[in-house]
């Protein structure tokens, strides 16, 4: 099942996934069940969006490319319930969306977006089920990365601390039209229950992570002046002379705990 004949909009950094064995292992690594509800995130020419809804009968999709709208829901019209959401995804508000429930997103991210629009599942991860994406591969190695690595930052933390990160397989450019010029992977984001996570104060730890990888060059002692003094980080049990690189998820959770029962006592 081919998806539409629509031109990439480089605008909107679109480039529209072709191969099919690709689409078959995204379908098998997502493993939809009767009483799902799924949600795609920008279905573009409806290559996954079409197989898809042949497989599960209905599908939510956000699109904010109006001129994909009308022959995307045309040719999903055989296949079952598309229902079609023209919007920024940015705006959309997904626990809304999922209602008394949970929803499953799942979506091919434009690459100039991608972490804005994580950023915003994680707003509503209490409502989502698990996320499948595909990204730029370097974009997954971020997301997964541990402590010490070059590429472990802001997104890994604030991903980590509430979500099992899974990457599951890398795709060649040539799976795209129009290819890009990075690889891809695609990668399972599972939300972890709220007990497990343990952050009193989310708006207080994401102040904490950003000011720490703000100037990664600092130590923390230094990087999170604006936030904490010298004796708050001995407190947390961590080294000021540190930087955010050094530091594991859990230990950023205990900083901003112990912030917080500060502020609260």
């Amino acid at each position: 099942m081919s998806g539409l004949s629509m031109p990439a909009k480089k605008r909107l950094g679109q480039h529209f996934l072709v191969d099919h064995s690709v689409i078959e292992r995204i379908l098998m690594a997502l493993a939809p069940v009767a009483g799902d509800r799924l949600v795609e995130i920008g279905p573009g020419r409806g290559a996954l969006t079409l197989p898809l809804l042949a497989r599960h009968g209905s599908l939510c999709a956000i699109e904010f490319d109006r001129d994909l709208i009308e022959p995307l829901r045309a040719a999903a019209q055989p296949l079952g319930a598309l229902d079609i959401i023209s919007a920024d995804v940015l705006r959309v508000d997904f626990t809304a969306l999922a209602g008394t429930g949970t929803i499953r997103l799942v979506g091919n991210l434009p690459y100039n977006i991608s972490s804005p629009i994580l950023f915003h599942a994680l707003d509503h991860a209490a409502a989502i089920q698990d996320m499948h994406f595909m990204l730029q591969k370097e974009v997954v190695e971020r997301m997964a990365a541990a402590p010490g690595s070059k590429v472990y930052g802001r997104l890994s933390v604030m991903l980590q601390a509430l979500c099992e990160v899974m990457p599951l397989f890398a795709i060649g450019p040539q799976a795209f039209r129009p290819p890009p010029k990075v690889d891809s992977a695609v990668v399972r984001l599972q939300p972890k229950p709220a007990d497990q996570i343990g952050i009193a104060d989310r708006a207080l730890f994401a102040r904490v992570v950003h000011d720490a990888f703000g100037q990664r060059r600092k130590t923390l002692r230094n990087a999170l002046a604006n936030v904490c003094d010298t004796e708050a980080l001995l407190r947390a049990g961590i080294r000021p002379e540190l930087r955010a690189e050094q530091l594991p998820v859990a230990a950023f959770i205990a900083l901003s705990n112990s912030l917080h029962r500060k502020q609260m006592a």
